[in-house]
């Protein structure tokens, strides 16, 4: 007698021993019972999660005859002992037709398997038509099906499985009951395993069930074919070792090391697991791919340690180990290992030199410099402070109105420190410990941004020891700067008899129907704003006066002129106007803008960390940024 695969031999026989698919499995069996059986059902999904074998176990409900061949309805359980049971179970039942879709793809064919539908069935309760891969159907073949498919005879069914559900038409998707198969978990497929070697007396280790469940990916006949080939190899005892060779993976101890090599910093130990994985044959690159995921699992471990049995889809010593690592190292630490294996595994994987890919992204990674927290990194430059002025400095000044005073700088209000150069060879203890560049963002009302450059060089043959050299750069920075203080620019004002705030409001309301004529009533100056009258005028040659005489603008505008001022009053524009003046809202913008920019600017330069890096490094402020204002 030929052997029988383990993938047929024990292939579910009731919707009970249909494991991970649990939602289908309730719904069809309380469809069942309740007697809402639909007429036509798609199964869809990835290779090996049960679409087919749902298809027969349906059939098989569907046609029950009962242990006594009496029963009088489909069953929710079928009893497997009918010839009905027997026969679909062997494939070789009359009445129940499985048919392949991509060899059965043509009108023709449809239209012959339509002639046989009117015929009753030769003896079961219905008619069934299991039609897999279905989505290969032509484009003809499925216009064939679509008045057959909607309005069936009354003993027909059809079933239809297909791993593509994207190419089936939506005319087909209306017209049939869809059950969406998911990827069965590891710990289920593990399980699964454990339970068939039981039945074959056979014994495993949970290293082995582990590996075999992983490189299933969701599929349980894939797990079932892999056990079939590691049983050939191992005979009555499976070894974790083994299975790691015989399927040219990586087991989960192989990953762990790897994982402890890098977070660790130990570039030999990590070239030396990969010498061993290439002198054993495995796939450095589906080895790569499972690392990724295993630094996957220690981010989720750390950051979710109480929930990680829940969130990891590993074995209970797995978890453990996993769990255990995860706890020696910090969050950012392990966030930065997983983003730069991630960019790196898409060139290992299109590398024509897969090892030596490997090799260098794993050495790039141990190498990696170690992050600085920003309080030391704050604590450092306060010292450094002290250093230079003897003292601590004064408290920064306030800004006047508004609260624009700065604040004393903590890590909340600094996201890194700012770019800086000077004349002499860089230090690499700062800038390399933060893994990027610096900056410095002063907590004021306008949140202003200090980016500072070097200034000019100078020659300097014999420079003075450091400290005393870099104090005296303060001096003339400052003092150049505090010399001549530019005089504030004069606010724009408005014209006389213009209400200024009954014409900020009648903007106001314009913006709530028209952005765009709001913003053309924002550059025009008003000349009278009153309960009479409102009148606007815009300067010769701007095209925007043009734009806000149009009737439909004109209109709006009028509209909501008098639902604020009065439907006394009246509207008039004036377009060409050769000598005008008067502040404009616009204007008056920008002037805030300025204001606010410059007060900026003045805030960050009396701040002590700006001057007192701006001594250490011998630069110059170049510029102060807001940010945009929404």
């Amino acid at each position: 007698m030929s052997y029988l695969v383990l993938a047929r031999k024990y292939r579910p026989q009731t919707f009970e021993d249909l494991v991970g698919q649990e939602h289908v499995q309730k719904t069809l069996a309380s469809a069942i019972e309740t007697g809402r059986i639909a007429h036509a059902f798609l199964f869809t999904g990835v290779r090996g999660v049960g679409k087919t074998t749902s298809a027969r176990l349906l059939a098989k409900c569907l046609n029950c005859l009962g242990p006594d061949a009496k029963a009088t309805g489909p069953r929710a359980t079928p009893c497997q002992e009918c010839a009905a049971c027997r026969e679909i179970a062997q494939g070789n039942d009359m009445d129940v037709q499985e048919i392949d879709g991509a060899s059965y793809n043509g009108v023709d064919e449809v239209r012959k398997l339509q002639e046989g539908l009117a015929f009753r069935p030769a003896r079961d309760r219905y008619k069934i038509f299991i039609v897999d891969e279905v989505h290969m159907l032509s484009t003809a073949a499925w216009n064939a099906f679509l008045k057959t498919l909607e309005e069936p005879p009354p003993h027909v069914k059809f079933i239809f499985a297909t791993t593509e559900v994207h190419k089936v038409p939506v005319t087909i998707l209306s017209r049939c009951q869809r059950y969406d198969f998911k990827l069965i978990t590891t710990q289920v497929i593990a399980a699964r395993l454990r339970e068939v070697l039981a039945r074959e007396g056979l014994t495993a280790d949970d290293g082995s069930v582990s590996i075999l469940a992983r490189e299933a990916a969701g599929s349980m006949r894939d797990a079932m074919s892999l056990l079939d080939q590691v049983i050939a190899y191992s005979g009555a005892t499976l070894v974790e070792s083994d299975v790691a060779r015989v399927l040219g993976v990586a087991d989960r101890r192989v990953l762990h090391d790897l994982g402890k090599f890098l977070l660790n910093g130990d570039a030999t130990g990590a070239l030396k697991t990969v010498d061993a994985m290439a002198t054993q044959g495995f796939d450095l690159v589906h080895t790569s791919k499972d690392l990724l995921a295993h630094l996957r699992n220690l981010v989720v471990a750390k950051v979710s340690s109480n929930q990680a049995r829940g969130l990891l889809d590993l074995a209970d010593d797995e978890v453990a180990d996993v769990c255990a690592l995860a706890g020696e190292h910090d969050t950012d630490d392990l966030l930065r290992v997983y983003q730069g294996f991630s960019r790196s595994f898409d060139e290992i994987a299109r590398s024509g030199q897969v090892r030596a890919a490997l090799e260098m992204a794993l050495v790039r990674l141990s190498r990696r410099p170690p992050l600085l927290p920003l309080d030391e990194l704050l604590a450092r430059l306060g010292d450094l402070e002290r250093r230079l002025g003897g003292a601590p400095p004064p408290a920064p000044r306030g800004g006047g109105g508004g609260g624009r005073g700065l604040t004393s700088i903590s890590p909340a209000h600094v996201e890194s420190f700012a770019h800086f150069s000077s004349n002499e060879t860089p230090r690499p203890a700062i800038a390399p410990a933060l893994g990027g560049p610096v900056g410095v963002r002063a907590q004021a009302s306008a949140q202003a941004v200090a980016l500072v450059a070097p200034a000019p060089a100078r020659p300097e043959p014999h420079a003075a020891p450091l400290p005393e050299r870099r104090a005296a750069t303060v001096t003339p920075i400052t003092a150049a700067r505090s010399a001549a203080p530019a005089a504030p620019a004069e606010a724009p004002r408005f014209n006389e008899g213009v209400d200024v705030a009954r014409w900020l409001a009648v903007v106001s309301r314009v913006r709530g129907f028209s952005a765009p004529l709001a913003s053309m009533l924002e550059h025009a100056t008003p000349m009278a704003v009153s309960a009479t009258e409102v009148r606007v005028a815009y300067a010769e040659g701007n095209f925007l006066g043009s734009q806000v005489t149009d009737p439909s603008q004109r209109a709006l505008l009028e509209r909501e002129v008098r639902a604020e001022m009065g439907e006394a009053c009246s509207v008039n524009i004036d377009v060409g106007v050769r000598a005008l003046s008067g502040a404009t809202v616009a204007a008056l913008d920008a002037h805030r803008r300025r204001e606010a920019a410059a007060a900026a600017r003045a805030t960050v330069e009396e701040h002590p960390l700006v001057r007192a890096t701006i001594a250490l490094f011998d630069a110059e402020l170049r510029d102060v940024k807001l940010p945009n204002e929404e």
